[in-house]
């Protein structure tokens, strides 16, 4: 009973927290960005990472085993896999530009988790006779870590199509402060761009805008291609540990069970990715290696999800029963 309530309260102050979060960026994007605020998002990111934390470790205690036996419980580490690389960047003091993807990932998961599943899950059960294993936490742990780490590759991916084909960007056109700033810069500051011999020298303002959602572009490039290797690593790492394990429970390392399918068809298409994302022959290789992405983001979900609401084959313990 202490156990129960301790988790209630853990998961529900974590989730608070993540909210404030949420609002916060939402502020600093809609309204003006403050120093101050965003600190205060990070350290509330990492907040919500230690509350999960003290979440997992109290229901590993409470049960007896590692807490990813059901979708409530991996939907909760899924929160705590994207928390994790939510606050990873900030320890290292470098630009965290994952923020905007991984604070709403975790609250959407979360809350999914608490509020969007029966009552029942919530409840830790002993263990099926298949999940009895010490390759349960390793192989679990790795495939939801690659999919928190696919999922914000993914989504940067997505940002960077959007941007890619937007044609016009009517509220920067129309907006007064930018309009000011804009003459402020090509008849206030040209004259120090000039003398560093800068590449803006005697460009037009359309020119500038091009030159800055190039930039953009390749910035979210960058960060999608090194999350997404780092979620590749891992999912590889999970296939075969699982196969492993299923050679240990069912006698066969690979039975083709919808799940194992699945999980090739997406380790296939992010295989793909990073091929096209590497091969300096292709003509717009950014561009082609994004929508890969994009259709990876789709099957993490199928791969992930979808399987488990069906609640079909040798995973099906993990579905919504």
């Amino acid at each position: 009973m202490i156990f129960a309530t301790l988790e209630h309260i853990l998961t529900h102050i974590s989730f608070s927290i993540i909210s404030i979060v949420i609002i916060i960026h939402l502020m600093n994007l809609l309204v003006y960005e403050i120093e101050e605020l965003r600190n205060s998002s990070e350290k509330g990111m990492i907040a919500t990472f230690s509350s999960i934390t003290v979440f997992l470790v109290t229901r590993w205690i409470s049960s007896g085993h590692f807490p990813l036996s059901n979708l409530y419980e991996s939907l909760i580490f899924l929160s705590w896999s994207l928390s994790i690389i939510h606050i990873i960047p900030y320890i290292r003091n470098s630009n965290n530009d994952l923020n905007t993807i991984t604070a709403p990932s975790a609250i959407f998961t979360q809350g999914f988790a608490t509020s969007g599943l029966s009552t029942e899950m919530h409840q830790p059960a002993i263990l099926v006779p298949a999940l009895q294993s010490q390759w349960l936490m390793m192989h679990v742990s790795m495939m939801l870590l690659s999919y928190a780490a696919l999922l914000c590759g993914s989504l940067l991916s997505v940002a960077l199509i959007v941007i890619t084909f937007q044609k016009k960007i009517y509220f920067l056109l129309k907006n007064k402060n930018f309009l000011s700033l804009r003459k402020s810069f090509f008849f206030g500051d040209m004259e120090y761009l000039n003398e560093k011999g800068s590449i803006l020298k005697k460009t037009s303002f359309l020119s500038f805008k091009n030159f800055y959602k190039y930039q953009l572009i390749q910035h979210l490039d960058s960060w999608s291609y090194r999350v997404i290797s780092l979620g590749f690593t891992f999912l590889t790492i999970g296939i075969l540990s699982g196969a492993v394990w299923a050679n240990e429970a069912w006698g066969s390392y690979w039975n083709w069970d919808p799940k194992e399918t699945w999980a090739f068809i997406t380790w296939t298409i992010f295989a793909i990715y990073l091929h096209t994302r590497k091969n300096s022959k292709l003509q717009d290789q950014v561009t082609n290696s994004a929508f890969v992405a994009s259709i990876g983001f789709l099957l993490i979900w199928i791969c992930y999800f979808g399987i488990n609401l069906l609640g079909i084959g040798f995973h099906s313990y993990g579905s919504f029963q």
